[in-house]
This record gives C-alpha cells, structure tokens and sequence, in this order.
C-alpha cells in the first residue's frame, strides 16, 4: 500500500489522482492534501478521504474550510495553510509518495523539502524543476529519490527509456499540438484574443498552461524540465509538432532507433504510471488502433512561436534565466488575460525580462524565489509599458 500526499489535490491533475486511488483502493491510501483555495471542493474531498492533514493556499481559506468540517461534524484533521502547511503535507512521516500538482512555484518549497525527506516525487509541477532544477536534481542524487515524472510528455520519455541505457540515447523528442494557432497567419497574430487563445484543440486544462500552449511557452518550460530530468543538453532535446497529440514523445537511440510511446490523451494514464511504478497494472485507459489514420510531424516555426526560441536560450544559460523564464511568463499571461497586454506582448515581456536578468545559479530554494520575485517586478515594469 502506498500512502500519497497531492499538493494541488482541487486541480485537474489533483482530481484525477484522486480517481487513480478510488480505482485502486488496494494499492493507494490518501494521507495528506494541499488543496489550494476551493473551500467546496475541499470540503468534499475531506468527506471522502479523510486526510490526516489538509492545506490550503491562505489564512482565510483554511479558516472557511475548518468552519464547515466543524459545521458537518467531522474532526481528526489538521486543517494547515501557506507554504509551511504544504511542507507539513509532503513531509509527513507516513507519506512515501508525494504528487506534486500545484501550478507555479508556490509548490517549490514543498517539492524540495519531500525530495530532502527521501519522498518519492510524481511530478506534474514543470515550474519546480524549470526554476531550482539544478538545486532538486542534486538533492534527488543525494537522497536516491525518484522523480516520476507525470506531464505526459517527460513521461512518455520516462516509459521509452526504459528500453535501453541512457549512455545510448541520441537525442529526445517532445511532441506538441501545436496550439489553436498552428496554422493561423501571421498577420492575425496580433488580434488573438483571450478567448481564442483557451480553445486548446486536444487537452482541457487550466488556463495559464492552455495560453502557455498557444504560445509554445509550455513546450519551452518541458525542455528545461527534460534536459534536467534526462541530463541532457538543450541541443538533444527536440520538439515536433504533432497535430494528433497521439505519441506523447519519442527517444532516439544511437543505433537509429526510435521509441515512440502512444497512449490515450488521458492524465490518468500517466498518473497511474508514476503511481505504480516500477510496476504496470491494468486499467481501461486503452488506445483503439483502428481510430489511427494518421500521424503528422512538423518543424516548429519559432517566427511564429518566438517563445520557444526564448526558452532555448534561457535553457543554455540555466540559473537565473531559467527563474525569470518561468515568472515573466506568469506574470505576462495573467496580464494578457486580464486584457491588459496583447498576445504578442508575452513574448515581448519575456524578451525583455530575459535580457534585464544577469548571469547567476541560485544555491537555495530562497535564491531561487528571491530571484522569481525580481523577475515578476521586472515584468510587471514592462507590462505597465506596454499598457501605456
């Protein structure tokens, strides 16, 4: 029985871990949740699973949800809030599994102190590697801890590597949709709306990562994330536009061999991966063959798509850049949502924000979220630019 700890158990990867243990109650036992701040959703979970110790995102929130748990007569959980109430999630002394599903950086410290108390990490937060990558991964050798990558795509890669060693690898693949604007013209770019922008045309998902998806920026942030996960340089890290979104990613052996790993556009499957690993166990999550008609790839333009040029750079650099990359682009899609910056105005931001960041390797997780606040200034200085 593994006992799991989900910080960001009210999101999309949250709840459909939660659907994992419901179908799996011999295998996964829910011990603790960070929960963000939905009060109802959280309340329901707690009448569901009974956390030993649920978090959420404030003072507020948390004090809402202990109301109603005391409303329903429920008692025995530890209702927590903040950074250090999501510590205490991830860090219990039972959990031995940890899903790390909160967006943003706000899970780093929670994600880093899991690594640093031998937890094994289901990773679906790209950011806590894209920002302080370089501290965890040292802190995963360290520990021997397992990062179980749960993006579909790092997974995919994580499943194809298994067939050889990794001195064998050439180079890997990751595969995008291409976004709702794939084939839009150029010269439309410049009108895109925030409403056209959150049609994703394969997966349903948040809206930070759905806009990160039109402007490739999201593809850009799983470079960073493979090129640490894997230990490889941005140069062996590719990116094809695969329309279908049916191959997840490919790894490419030195031999010439390609493995490609194919699956339905369901996170459950890659959650229950990571769950489960080293095993596989069944599950419905199957993929009909005879749906396949075809399978397209394409170059990636980066006129089109500047912010997958940018996250090339920053990943060259690593450190700072890699920080700035990650909140520039946070702060300019809420802007951009918030109609108060163009579309086109978010990789104009980054740019910006990226050329403003000197050179330097953050040694701490407070290095690491003093330079992510530095670099929010600096962008939240050029949205304000641009909105004059």
């Amino acid at each position: 029985m593994k006992k799991i700890a989900i910080l960001g158990s009210t999101g999309s990867i949250g709840t459909s871990t939660l659907d994992i243990c419901e179908r799996y109650p011999d295998r996964y036992q829910v011990l603790t949740l960070a929960a963000g701040r939905n009060v109802d959703v959280a309340l329901q979970q707690c009448i569901r699973w009974r956390p030993q110790i649920i978090s959420m995102a404030d003072e507020a929130t948390a004090a809402a949800l202990a109301t109603k748990l005391r409303e329903q007569g429920i008692t025995g959980i530890e209702v927590l809030h903040g950074a250090a109430g999501s510590v205490k999630v991830a860090t219990h002394p039972e959990v031995n599994l940890v899903v790390s599903a909160i967006v943003g950086v706000a899970g780093l410290e929670a994600t880093y102190e899991a690594v640093r108390a031998g937890k094994t990490i289901g990773l679906a937060n790209k950011e806590a590697l894209v920002a302080a990558g370089e501290i965890i991964i040292a802190e995963a050798k360290k520990n021997n801890v397992a990062l179980l990558p749960i993006d579909s795509e790092h997974n995919a890669i994580h499943q194809c590597m298994r067939g050889g060693t990794p001195n064998e690898v050439n180079q890997i693949w990751l595969t995008a949709s291409g976004g709702p604007f794939r084939n839009t013209p150029l010269a439309d770019f410049a009108g895109i709306t925030p409403a056209q922008a959150l049609k994703h045309p394969t997966w349903v998902m948040g809206q930070r990562i759905t806009i990160d998806s039109a402007t490739m920026l999201n593809k850009g942030l799983e470079i960073i994330e493979a090129c640490r996960l894997f230990s490889l340089p941005p140069a062996r890290v590719k990116v094809t536009v695969h329309p279908q979104s049916t191959i997840h990613s490919l790894v490419e052996y030195v031999d010439g061999s390609i493995l490609a790993q194919l699956s339905v556009t369901d996170m459950r499957l890659p959650i229950l991966y990571a769950l489960a690993y080293p095993e596989r166990v069944p599950s419905e999550l199957t993929f009909d063959l005879a749906a396949l008609s075809q399978l397209d790839f394409q170059q990636p333009d980066f006129e089109r798509f500047p912010c997958l040029r940018l996250s090339y750079e920053a990943a060259e650099k690593g450190g700072a850049h890699c920080v700035a990359l990650n909140a520039a682009d946070e702060i300019a899609v809420a802007a951009f949502l918030n109609g108060k910056l163009p579309f086109l105005g978010i990789p104009r931001t980054i740019e910006t924000v990226l050329e403003r960041t000197p050179e330097a390797h953050p040694t701490t997780i407070d290095q690491v979220l003093a330079a992510d606040q530095q670099a929010r200034e600096r962008a939240r200085e050029v949205v304000a630019s641009e909105s004059k």
